[in-house]
């Protein structure tokens, strides 16, 4: 047996008002990948991120190739070999491609003042030729899709030459055939030796990419199984501390004839084209397609946040106008965006306060003033409907884990 590339043994974490991290336990070993799983709120986050140098570790210790290691800063953990695909992007949007990826190792000219643009360029272009990637490294990050961005994350990661690569939920925003090309990356790195963690709720990918899994729940260490004997419905037991016997319903073989929701022929720009459907009440309809074939934008348009140059919107059969988010929740539309940071949450205000937000007028009296006992009891209702990880409702949503 090879002496383990990392091992993290004893690990506790607190945060104000959450006890996020128990006596936790993980090892990796070189050429590897390992999987780590749990439910929303379990502490694979927050016990990569003490490894990646985010968070310090109120206990326990952390040994890299046999020796102790301190971890103060991402810093230390990117010079001893330690790279982190976080789940959350962290890209400067007004950069291109290739300064975000290179940022603060920018090559230099002559005059050491002076950077290198084109050398710069050039490494960004070997980095994806690498990764079969089609991205223009001058590009700015504000005009990439969220998977593009991912994509850039990942090149940046592997642009350290690492050991241990962590990789934090990669394939979220990933459709099919660029999980395929991440996945043969990984198995490159694999080969070359480097430990690769890859934390994920998708439990299908396990059998595809690990070679452990490791679960864990409520912040504590549960079990690691080799992951050609164990099974999806054993992982899950483990997760969610119980045996699941009830199975998952059918859908209902003939949707409803009644048309909940019309398009037709829109158009915007060059990405959405004579773009027209119609979905069924009690339907779910899939929007599929490669990155940049305007699948968010299709879904941005009919909620009003950009504005269509043709076309026709229809609910329950009746045309209407949706020039504003507001109309399409005038007119039961809800929308969830790809990229939650910057279109869906108000990381500074509280979890009430993001639960009511979109509906904040029923929730207000005739001077304007906010009904605090009823924003409170719909919140409360929500985080109990939903599961919802949460120490309080006055618990700041940036400070919540990433999958709640």
């Amino acid at each position: 047996m090879p002496e383990a590339l990392v091992e993290m043994d004893s690990i506790s974490k607190d945060f104000p008002g959450v006890h996020a991290l128990t006596d936790c336990h993980f090892d990796l070993f070189p050429g590897e990948v390992h999987a780590l799983v749990g439910e929303n709120g379990a502490g694979k986050s927050t016990l990569m991120k003490i490894l990646a140098g985010v968070y310090r570790r109120d206990t326990g210790s952390v040994t890299l190739k046999g020796s102790p290691i301190s971890l103060a800063t991402t810093g230390d953990a990117q010079r001893l070999g330690i790279s982190m695909v976080h789940q959350e992007l962290f890209l400067a949007p007004h950069l291109t491609v290739a300064q975000n990826i290179f940022l603060g190792r920018e090559p230099r000219g002559r005059l050491p003042y002076v950077l290198d643009d084109r050398l710069l360029n050039d490494k960004a272009a070997e980095l994806f030729e690498a990764l079969h990637l089609h991205l223009d490294p001058r590009r700015r990050v504000s005009g990439l899709a969220v998977a593009q961005q991912q994509m850039v994350e990942i090149a940046k990661a592997l642009s350290f030459r690492a050991d241990v690569l962590i990789m934090d939920e990669p394939t979220a925003a990933l459709t099919g055939i660029e999980i395929d090309e991440l996945f043969r990356i990984i198995r490159q790195l694999r080969d070359r030796g480097v430990g690769v963690v890859h934390v994920s709720h998708r439990l299908q990918e396990l059998k595809q990419i690990s070679d452990r899994v490791t679960v864990m729940r409520d912040g504590r260490y549960v079990k690691t199984l080799v992951t050609a004997e164990a099974t999806v419905d054993q992982v899950i037991s483990l997760m969610v501390g119980r045996t699941i016997f009830e199975s998952a319903p059918e859908l209902p073989e003939h949707p409803s004839a009644e048309v909940a929701l019309e398009v037709r022929t829109l158009n915007r720009g060059r990405l959405i084209r004579d773009v027209s459907f119609q979905l069924r009440r009690g339907e779910i309809l899939g929007i599929a397609g490669l990155v940049g074939a305007g699948r968010t934008e299709v879904a941005r348009a009919i909620f009003g946040a950009d504005k269509l140059d043709s076309g026709e919107i229809l609910v329950k059969g009746t045309r209407v106008r949706i020039n504003s988010p507001t109309d399409a929740v005038k007119h039961g539309i809800g929308y969830l965006s790809e990229d939650r940071k910057q279109y869906g949450l108000a990381l500074g205000l509280n979890v009430e306060a993001n639960l009511v937000l979109a509906a904040l007028r029923r929730f207000t009296g005739p001077l304007g003033w906010v009904r605090s006992g009823m924003t409170r009891a719909a919140a409360n209702v929500q985080v109990k409907s939903l599961a919802i990880k949460t120490p309080s409702l006055k618990q700041t949503v940036r400070n919540l884990s990433g999958g709640t």
